[in-house]
C-alpha cells in the first residue's frame, strides 16, 4: 500500500518538478563547449601563458552591497589549453616534459583587463550581466622570430541567479565565465588554423593580414559604433585597441548618458616603452565634456599592456549628427607610434521627456537671502570604472542647486557646485573646510546636499566615494565623520546635510553581521535627511530621470510640500512629504520599498524643522502621485 502512495505521489509531483527544473536543465545543457574544427594541426606548440592572464581577475558588488572577488584567470586558461590540445599534434607547456620533442611554434598569450558589469537592482532574483575578455595571442616560430599577432575578444550578456542560500546575496557567475572562455578559445583555434594549418595555406595566403600586423576588428563590432582599421605601422613597438562603450549598449548616443572611450595597449617589443600621450580628438560639444583628453601610458615594460579610459557624461540636450571620435598615441621621445584609430557613434536626442521638475520654476519675489549657503556635490561616474555608475547624480545635484538659487533666494556665489570630475576628495574638503566656514554668521542655514556613493566598513564606519575614491583604500574615501565635525564647527544658526545614493558594505567575511551606517555625529547639531534606509540602493527613474528621492525633494522645494499654503516651504513640510511619497512610489512604480530617514529623530517642538528653504511664487496641482 506504501508502495502504491509514494508511486502515486512520484507520478503527481513529476510534472511540478520537470516543470521547475527545466530552465535549469535547459541551462546546463546549453552552454558552449568547443567545436570540432577537424584534424589537429601536425605540429607541436609551446604554450606561454603570461601572468597578466593566469592571475587576471576583476570584482564586482553582489546582492548583499558586499564587493566580491571574481577571479577570471584560471577558467580561461584551462580553456585554451584545452583549445590548443584540440588543435595541434602536440602541446607543451612551461615546466612540462617535452617529449614532442623541440616545438614548431611558441603562443604566447596576454590578457588585457576583464570588464564585468552586473546590475544587482533588477528585477526578482536575475541580474542581467556583461563580461568581457580582451586577449592578444602572439605567434613565434621555432627560432624565436616573431610570425603574427592576433587579437581574441569574447563578450558574453546573461542573467545571473543568486545562490540558493539562506542569505542570498552572491550570483552564480561560473557558467558565464565558462562561456566567455569557450568563445574566446574558439577564436584562439580559429586563428592558429588559419595562420599555421598547411591546408589553410593558400586561403590564408590571400586573405590573412601581413605577419605582426593586428588586423581590423571593424567587422566584428556592430553597426552603431564602429572602429576604423586598427592595423598598427611595423615600425612600432606598441599595438592598441580603441573601442566606445556607451551606457545602456544599445550603441547610440544619447542625451545624459555616460560613455567611455577604452584605449588597450600592448608592448610587443622586449625592450620597456617609455610613457607616451593618448589622445582624444571629436566634436568640440562632446569633447568637452571628458575631463581629461590626454591620459598618460606610463612606462609599459617589455611584454606589458596597459587599459585607460576617457569617461563622460553627455549633456542633457543633444543634436543628431554622426560624431567622429579619433584615438592617437603621441611620443615626446621620437619613438614609433601606431596609426591613429577612428571611433564612428550615432549620437541622438533622448527618447524619454523629462518631467516638469526640469522645468526650472520662476524666482522668488521675495528677496535674497544673502547669509544662506549650498553645497551641492552629485557624482554619477568614478575615476575608477569598477565603481558602478549612479546614473542622475550629478543632474540631481544640478536641479538641486538651481531650485535653492531660484526658490531659495541664494545668490549664485552662495552655490557651490561639484559635479563628476570637480568633485575630488580635495574639492570637498577645501568647500567644507575653507569656502563655507568663511562666509557664514550665526543666522546662516547651510544645506549640504550628496548625491552619488557611500561605503561603510565593517564597524560601521561611514564613508563617502568621491570621484576619485577607491573602495580598496580608505585614504582616497571622505570619512562621514570628518564631514560631521566640519559641518558641526560651522557657526550657522541650522545646518541639513541630504544624502541620496548607495550605501555599498565594504569588507566582512559575507557571514558576520555588518554594522548600519553611522549617519549622526556626536553633537547631534546637523539634521540628516537621507533617502533610503540601511544599505542598499536608492532608486533612480530612468522615466523621471531622477533619483526617486531627489524627484520628490524638489516637487516638494517647488511648493507642493507647503500643505498651508503659506507660501514657504520648511524643513519639516519637506521631511513629511518625501516620507510620504517616496515610498508610495516606491512600491507603486518599482515593486520595491524605500523609506527616507530623518537623523537625528525628529523632537516636537523642534524649532530646526520651521526654518524655510524655499518660497515659491506660485503652489503648482499635484496631478501626480
Amino acid at each position: 500500500m506504501k508502495t502504491h502512495r509514494a508511486l502515486i505521489l512520484g507520478m503527481l509531483l513529476l510534472p511540478v518538478l520537470a516543470s521547475a527544473g527545466c530552465e535549469s536543465i535547459k541551462s546546463r545543457f546549453s552552454r558552449q563547449t568547443l567545436p570540432d574544427l577537424g584534424p589537429p594541426v601536425p605540429l607541436t606548440i609551446q604554450m606561454d601563458v603570461d601572468p597578466s592572464l593566469s592571475a587576471a581577475k576583476t570584482e564586482y558588488i553582489d546582492g548583499c552591497g558586499r564587493i566580491r572577488p571574481f577571479s577570471i584567470g584560471p577558467t580561461v586558461e584551462d580553456m585554451l589549453i584545452q583549445a590548443a590540445h584540440q588543435t595541434f599534434r602536440a602541446v607543451v607547456l612551461p615546466g612540462s616534459h617535452a617529449s614532442a620533442g623541440k616545438p614548431d611554434v611558441t603562443v604566447r598569450i596576454r590578457m588585457l583587463d576583464p570588464r564585468f558589469k552586473i546590475q544587482p537592482d533588477a528585477l526578482y532574483d536575475r541580474a542581467p550581466a556583461e563580461l568581457s575578455l580582451d586577449a592578444l595571442a602572439e605567434f613565434f616560430d621555432a627560432a624565436g622570430a616573431p610570425l603574427a599577432e592576433r587579437p581574441l575578444q569574447s563578450t558574453r550578456k546573461e542573467r545571473l541567479q543568486l545562490e540558493l542560500t539562506q542569505q542570498r546575496c552572491d550570483y552564480i557567475v561560473d557558467p558565464l565565465l565558462q562561456d566567455a572562455s569557450t568563445v574566446l578559445a574558439t577564436q584562439f583555434m580559429q586563428e592558429a588554423r588559419v595562420l599555421l594549418d598547411p591546408t589553410h595555406a593558400a586561403a590564408a595566403a590571400a586573405s590573412a593580414p601581413p605577419a605582426s600586423v593586428v588586423p581590423t576588428e571593424a567587422a566584428q563590432k556592430p553597426a552603431g559604433i564602429v572602429p576604423a582599421n586598427s592595423t598598427t605601422t611595423m615600425a612600432s613597438p606598441l599595438s592598441f585597441k580603441a573601442t566606445l562603450l556607451d551606457e545602456n549598449s544599445n550603441l547610440l548616443l544619447e542625451g545624459g548618458e555616460r560613455i567611455r572611450v577604452r584605449v588597450d595597449i600592448v608592448n610587443t617589443d622586449s625592450q620597456a616603452v617609455q610613457p607616451m600621450t593618448v589622445q582624444l580628438a571629436g566634436p568640440p560639444a562632446l569633447i568637452a565634456q571628458f575631463p581629461a583628453t590626454k591620459l598618460s601610458t606610463g612606462t609599459i615594460e617589455a611584454g606589458g599592456s596597459k587599459s585607460l579610459e576617457f569617461i563622460a557624461t553627455l549633456p542633457q540636450s543633444l543634436n543628431p549628427q554622426q560624431a567622429e571620435f579619433q584615438v592617437s598615441l603621441a611620443s615626446g621621445t621620437g619613438q614609433p607610434v601606431p596609426a591613429p584609430q577612428t571611433l564612428l557613434a550615432s549620437v541622438r536626442p533622448t527618447g524619454i521627456t523629462t518631467d516638469d521638475v526640469d522645468h526650472v520654476p520662476a524666482p522668488t519675489t521675495e528677496g535674497q537671502r544673502s547669509g544662506d549657503y549650498l553645497l551641492s556635490i552629485g557624482i554619477s561616474s568614478y575615476r575608477e570604472p569598477h565603481i558602478g555608475a549612479r546614473k542622475y547624480a550629478a543632474l540631481d545635484a544640478e536641479m538641486v542647486a538651481t531650485y535653492v538659487q531660484a526658490l531659495g533666494g541664494l545668490p549664485k556665489n552662495n552655490v557651490r557646485l561639484l559635479q563628476d570630475w570637480s568633485a575630488l576628495r580635495p574639492d570637498i574638503e577645501e568647500a567644507l573646510l575653507d569656502w563655507l566656514p568663511s562666509k557664514l554668521t550665526q543666522d546662516s542655514l547651510v544645506t549640504v546636499y550628496f548625491a552619488g556613493q557611500a561605503v561603510v566598513s565593517p564597524t560601521g564606519d561611514t564613508f563617502l566615494i568621491p570621484y576619485d575614491g577607491s573602495l580598496g583604500s580608505t585614504s582616497r574615501l571622505y570619512p562621514l565623520k570628518d564631514l560631521e565635525a566640519a559641518l558641526e564647527r560651522l557657526k550657522a544658526k541650522q545646518v541639513l546635510f541630504i544624502f541620496d545614493g548607495t550605501v555599498l558594505k565594504n569588507g566582512g567575511d559575507g557571514r558576520s553581521k555588518v554594522v548600519a551606517p553611522k549617519w549622526t555625529g556626536t553633537s547631534g547639531k546637523v539634521l540628516h535627511l537621507t533617502g533610503a534606509t540601511g544599505f542598499g540602493k536608492s532608486l533612480e527613474s530612468d522615466t523621471w530621470r531622477h533619483g526617486l528621492f531627489t524627484y520628490y525633494l524638489l516637487r516638494a522645494l517647488r511648493g507642493e510640500a507647503d500643505l498651508n499654503r503659506n507660501g514657504e516651504v520648511t524643513i519639516g513640510e519637506v521631511t513629511d512629504y518625501v516620507n510620504r511619497k517616496v515610498p508610495a512610489a516606491a512600491r507603486h512604480t518599482f515593486k520595491q520599498e524605500q523609506q527616507p530617514q530623518v537623523f537625528p529623530a525628529r523632537q516636537a517642538p523642534d524649532k530646526g524643522m520651521d526654518v524655510v528653504l524655499t518660497r515659491p511664487p506660485t503652489i503648482p496641482a499635484t496631478d501626480k502621485p
